[in-house]
């Protein structure tokens, strides 16, 4: 039995957060619209980016978000090349990724990253090689869209009644439930318990540690 986890990477593999905000912000600048608080934008990483920027400015035209959103990409670019960008690992990414492939679990990601910017974060902390399967907002639909699950799935050769989405969000979760996979809500993220429940999680992990145990639960109880 191939089994498959799948992780989110904002919010769940590192703490992007604060760059992502400060990102968003110069993003907004630019258009000369204000930003919405850390409080509220974070609520929104996870979508691809041109959603992300129309969940945060509806009251403007969709034009305008697709401007947003590659101003946004420059302005990470720009952060990038002046060394300012904080993606720091969890405490407990590694022994959890570690753990996963120990006990033969093949490893993806899902994010709303473009290739480039999950490709520098993965190589930055040396895990690039680890994940068989990279899927990106750059050819997929945003989340809650069943697709870069599907196609990690297909990657791995995994079912998806054997494979688990590990993720902060609900986005993250409703993806998981699309694609009839199982889902674990990483309370460690952005998304608080009652979104990740109302979502479609499964379980949640408070930290993780304790992601391995309830994967292999979710396996067994849908074998």
């Amino acid at each position: 039995m191939i089994r498959c986890a799948i992780f989110d990477c904002d919010g769940t593999l590192v703490d992007s957060g604060g760059t992502i905000h400060r990102a968003l912000g110069l993003a907004f600048a630019e258009h000369g619209l204000t930003l919405p608080p850390r409080s509220q934008a974070q609520r929104v990483i996870g979508l691809s980016l041109v959603e992300t920027m129309a969940e945060l400015a509806p009251a403007h035209d969709p034009d305008l978000h697709q401007r947003m959103a590659q101003t946004y990409k420059d302005a990470f670019v720009t952060l990038r090349g002046q060394r300012e960008v904080e993606e720091p690992l969890y405490d407990g990414i590694l022994p959890l990724l570690d753990a996963l492939e120990e006990r033969g679990w093949l490893l993806a990601v899902a994010t709303g990253k473009s290739d480039r910017g999950l490709r520098h974060c993965l190589t930055s902390h040396g895990l690039h090689a680890r994940f068989l399967s990279l899927q990106t907002a750059d050819r997929h639909p945003s989340k809650p869209h069943p697709s870069m699950t599907l196609q990690a799935l297909a990657d791995c050769g995994a079912d998806a009644q054997n494979s688990v989405v590990i993720g902060d969000t609900g986005w993250d979760m409703g993806m998981a439930k699309a694609a009839g996979a199982h889902a674990i809500g990483a309370l460690w993220g952005y998304h608080d318990e009652r979104e990740l429940r109302a979502a479609g999680a499964d379980t949640l992990a408070a930290q993780p540690s304790e992601v391995l145990n309830q994967a292999e639960a979710l396996v067994t109880v849908g074998a």
